[in-house]
């Protein structure tokens, strides 16, 4: 299927790397493409925004972002093969203009896509080389002007800008509503409305012209997006752009067959007490302590669980012991068998439409099934009070303390919840900030467990003993 964007010849249109987007594509693309594309764009935006979170700066902060641009949507130089340069930066232009159609539905998304978009072409145009940013500077009009032969020799003014900038010989005069940040850091000098910018804050003004430009743009795309609502096609796809951005994760993978243990051992129903304890996400194991605790979990509690559970390893036949075990004396197994096994064989793909349903992902936990004030379904970094969060955090982990608080609930503020719950899974695992899953964030609650437990299994080889070893790997020495 294609879908008719509005991009010329390829060629002519992308002679850098840089880019302020200023033209929307205009070819046909196929709706894989359509959707490829923006996940691509979308992994290397929440990897900013993960980073912003974390307070990840400087060389750190360059070579991570290096590292996803290079793996979801590099951008070589020129001296590239031209086939290969041409389609890496049609790749960027317009997975650019999808994320605006996806981003563009609410304040807060324009907000924080502006922000990681801003970030990016900064990242981009610093490591640019100088031929390349002076180019580009020279193909564009930023309507900035140097000083004036009487300015220059203005000697109030002169000294003034001596005292702001001493070493600074060059400056460039804009107006003073184009560099809010810099004036907010008190870096230029203001004088009848023109802000005077040293040298080597000038792409300071190209950044802020860059911010400018998406802000005017994303309210433009806003508007004409009531036309594009009525794509069936599109709809859909824009939508689930749009969750995943803010849930903070991207757009993440389904889990939907049961990956066992580590070593191949099949679950049973009275192992789950142990392994809730050991390798369960705090929603998994909030929602494991409530139903030994009441004997009972609601509708999607139970549905949230129950999927977690079978792909975590949980056969059919076993998890109808298990559920019939945890509601205990509450209710009769008549009324088992006529109210709940069925729902539990129908999530199992036996029953009804014989889907095999996949486990929730976090995104879908964050953003579906809004929990009400008497359920315990859904996530506790999205959905509890910061004091509800913290009691459940400390009586839930030993290994953590008051003082892993303030980083976890500042994570939580800034929505950034799967950053949160990676934190305590680096706190929970003695792993150092950063390491994460693989060295990325958790976007599933089947991703941690199974992480959780690939963790314990190394550590029980690497001390010869415990469980998933085997004996011949134990006894050799080679």
């Amino acid at each position: 299927m294609s879908l008719q964007l509005h991009v010329g010849r390829i060629s002519q249109k992308y002679p850098s790397r840089l880019n302020f987007y200023d033209n929307p594509p205009n070819e046909d693309i196929t709706l894989e493409d359509f959707e490829e594309f923006a996940i691509s764009r979308l992994h290397i935006l929440s990897e900013i925004e993960t980073a912003q979170v974390r307070n990840i700066s400087g060389k750190e902060f360059e070579s991570l972002l290096r590292k996803k641009c290079d793996a979801y949507i590099p951008l070589g130089p020129n001296e590239r093969e031209q086939a290969v340069r041409d389609e890496e930066r049609r790749k960027d232009h317009i997975s650019h203009y999808v994320l605006r159609l996806a981003f563009c539905r609410s304040e807060e998304l324009r907000r924080r896509f502006i922000q990681a978009e801003v970030r990016l072409f900064r990242y981009r145009f610093l490591a640019s080389d100088a031929n390349e940013r002076s180019t580009f500077i020279s193909s564009r009009n930023f309507d900035w002007e140097g000083l004036s032969y009487e300015e220059s020799h203005d000697s109030v003014l002169m000294e003034n800008l001596e005292k702001l900038h001493p070493s600074n010989n060059v400056w460039y005069k804009v107006r003073w509503t184009r560099v809010p940040s810099l004036i907010e850091k008190r870096q230029v000098y203001i004088k009848n409305g023109w802000a005077y910018v040293p040298e080597k804050e000038q792409s300071s003004i190209i950044f802020q012209e860059f911010q400018s430009s998406l802000e005017e743009a994303l309210e433009k795309t806003a508007k004409a997006l009531p036309r594009l609502d009525e794509d069936a096609r599109l709809f859909p796809v824009l939508e689930h752009l749009g969750q995943g951005f803010m849930s903070g994760m991207g757009v993440t993978s389904e889990y939907a067959t049961a990956d066992g243990l580590a070593d191949g051992e099949e679950i049973k129903a009275d192992m789950v007490d142990d392994l809730a304890k050991k390798h369960w996400p705090l929603c998994m194991r909030l929602l494991h302590d409530n139903l030994r605790r009441d004997r009972h979990l609601k509708h999607y509690g139970r549905l949230q669980y129950g999927l977690f559970l079978k792909v975590v390893g949980l056969s059919i036949d076993e998890a109808i012991i298990f559920w019939r075990k945890a509601f205990g004396g509450k209710i009769t197994d008549d009324k088992f068998n006529k109210e709940y096994k069925y729902n539990i064989r129908h999530s199992y793909g036996l029953e009804g439409k014989r889907t095999n349903y996949p486990a929730y992902s976090c995104q879908r936990i964050i953003t579906q099934n809004q929990p009400g004030p008497q359920d315990c379904h859904g996530c506790p970094y999205r959905h509890f009070s910061s004091d509800r969060l913290q009691t459940a955090l400390l009586s839930t982990y030993s290994e953590l303390t008051t003082n892993d608080m303030p980083e976890i609930l500042n994570a939580v503020k800034q929505n950034a919840f799967h950053v949160a719950c990676t934190r305590v899974f680096e706190l929970t695992h003695g792993l150092k900030r950063g390491q994460g899953i693989d060295r990325e964030n958790v976007t599933h609650p089947n991703q941690y467990a199974a992480k959780s437990r690939d963790i314990l299994k190394g550590k029980a080889e690497t001390s010869g003993s415990g469980p998933g070893i085997k004996k011949e790997e134990a006894m050799d020495t080679s």
